[in-house]
């Protein structure tokens, strides 16, 4: 949403460069009313189109990541529907949001302003339009088919005003001004739409002045060199006392008319919007120039260390003065992808769950590039790069001293509230002596990793090494040619030992074998929370990939 809001801002300004020096003096008025309103539309629309014939290939920093990186963090984040789900904001949502209230009140300030002055005027009814007299006053401007006038203004030669305005009433300027009120709205945080605003209120003065000049145009020159009155400021009204006005409307009236020659000028959009649509059709190319093949998976040549062996991970904000880096770490991820979390209503309405694979790389920037996912349906999928793109800048890991890019694994599992799978009898784990393996206080100790400083890397790595080990591709799905993802899920109870064995996968013949590998796994110490043992569940993918 960012990168749109500023291709959005970028092209405003263009349009608006090429406007002011370019067309701003020319007397092509109704030509500069639909470029003004043409060019802030088509800012909006640009940055969504993308052109085939213009498509190309920009090289990015990262390529596909190998297929071993996919299983090297195993720790699931298991995210359940809930009806009673919270909707929750970030900070920088709250300012967006906060700042489109804080407009939408002073809109209703000004409505209300309006609506003062109609209720305390004198009305009267024309054919054209209906004249509201204000006592004691000098103002004159028009809304819709209204025009608001002083009765101190009644007393002056006035004819050539109701007319202005008139022409105001007649060419629906009010329209405008009011669309671009509403951009303001929306947009408040975006200095152009008032500048677009104001280049369109100037418009219509000019346009006014042209029309009304063709019969009146010596009365028409008293009434703007006359003294300036009091006027309301209000930003969709269209007023003929406005004094930053008045000196440009008299030089655009002794000026002469364009020739149409400079018509032609209004052909420099073209080369711009083509341009611009170059630009918004260019896509991230999957390889780049310095990029090898690993086991027919491209990799970046650029310093790329996984997260399970890199010498200093990345620290997620929070995570500065903590003991274990690596394990606030996996704790922040799971809290941040639990906060944001947002089960799409499509994929509840198609009872769509499961586990989405992502990896991302964590830049030696600090930022988060070349998110990546494997999922069971793409509206998953997308909820979870949505998840991923909302990450914080971090402080990049390190390996040797020296900072760089970390690729990152973690699953994300979708649970549907209260359904149940035709093909397994799986129960929930989770209950109060049951506590996920990335946030438990001591994770359950592998066979040798016993004296290790880091027992959570340590318990990984042997996982890794117990699955390589005993892993043997049925010669029945070799045949059949069967691959695939089989996710595995099971407990590590308060006593060591390995029950409620539970796999999702393509096929039988894989999951039996990995259900074979995992009974295989050696009693271990149990994990701990607050000092006391519990039940751990967790969870790893398991990828069958024919040669």
């Amino acid at each position: 949403m960012i990168q749109y809001i500023l291709e959005c801002i970028a092209f405003q300004l263009l349009f608006l460069v090429i406007y002011d020096f370019f067309l701003k003096k020319e007397t092509f008025f109704q030509w500069n009313r639909l470029y003004l309103i043409g060019t802030f539309v088509l800012s909006l629309i640009l940055p969504w189109v993308k052109i085939e014939a213009f498509k190309q290939q920009v090289p990015q920093t990262f390529a596909q990541y190998p297929e071993y990186l996919w299983e090297l963090q195993n720790e699931a984040v298991v995210v359940q529907f809930q009806e009673s789900a919270s909707w929750n904001l970030t900070w920088q949502e709250g300012i967006f949001y906060g700042g489109m209230l804080v407009a939408l009140m002073l809109f209703g300030l000004k409505i209300r302003q309006l609506y003062l002055l109609r209720k305390s005027g004198k009305k009267i009814s024309y054919p054209l339009f209906t004249q509201i007299v204000i006592e004691n006053s000098n103002i004159a401007f028009s809304f819709f088919k209204s025009i608001f006038i002083g009765d101190k203004v009644l007393k002056m030669k006035h004819d050539t005003i109701i007319a202005h305005e008139l022409v105001h009433i007649k060419q629906r300027h009010t329209y405008d001004l009011l669309f671009f009120e509403l951009m303001r709205i929306v947009g408040w945080f975006n200095p152009l739409v008032y500048v677009y605003q104001n280049r369109i209120s100037e418009l219509h003065e000019f346009i006014a002045d042209a029309q009304v000049s063709k019969e009146h145009k010596s009365d028409h020159y008293e009434q703007l060199l006359a003294q300036v009155f009091q006027t309301e400021h209000i930003s969709f009204i269209n007023q003929f006392f406005t004094q930053s006005l008045i000196k440009k409307r008299i030089i655009m009236l002794q000026k002469s008319k364009s020739k149409k020659v400079w018509q032609l000028k209004y052909l420099l959009l073209v080369p711009m919007v083509l341009g611009m649509l170059f630009y918004t059709s260019c896509e991230m190319s999957p390889k780049s120039e310095n990029d090898e093949s690993i086991n027919g998976t491209s990799l970046s040549t650029s310093v790329d260390v996984p997260y399970a062996v890199v010498d200093e991970v990345p620290i997620f904000p929070g995570c500065e003065d903590a003991d274990d880096k690596r394990a606030c770490f996996n704790e922040k991820i799971q809290k941040h992808i639990g906060k944001h979390f947002n089960y799409p209503q499509k994929a509840q309405d198609a009872n769509i769950e499961g586990r989405v694979s992502t990896m991302f790389t964590i830049s030696s920037e600090g930022t988060i590039e070349n998110i990546k996912m494997r999922g069971p349906d793409k509206l998953l999928e997308d909820e979870v790069e949505r998840i991923i793109k909302r990450l914080p800048k971090m402080t990049p890991g390190k390996q040797s001293g020296k900072v760089v890019n970390v690729p990152f694994s973690i699953p994300v599992q979708f649970v549907l509230d209260n359904t149940t799978s035709s093909t397994s009898n799986e129960k929930t784990y989770m209950n109060e002596n049951d506590v996920p393996f990335a946030v438990v206080d001591e994770v359950p100790i592998f066979p040798g990793c016993e004296n290790a400083d880091d027992k959570r890397a340590c318990f990984n790595e042997k996982m890794q090494q117990h699955i390589g080990k005993h892993f043997k591709y049925p010669k029945a799905a070799v045949d059949a040619n069967i691959d695939g993802r089989v996710s595995t899920m099971f407990m590590i109870t308060s006593e060591g030992t390995i029950e409620n064995i539970k796999m999702r996968g393509p096929d039988k013949l894989l999951e039996d074998e990995v259900e074979r590998i995992i009974k295989r796994l050696p009693k271990m110490t149990p994990g701990k929370q607050s000092g006391k043992a519990v039940n751990v569940p967790f969870s790893i993918p398991v990828n069958f990939k024919l040669q």
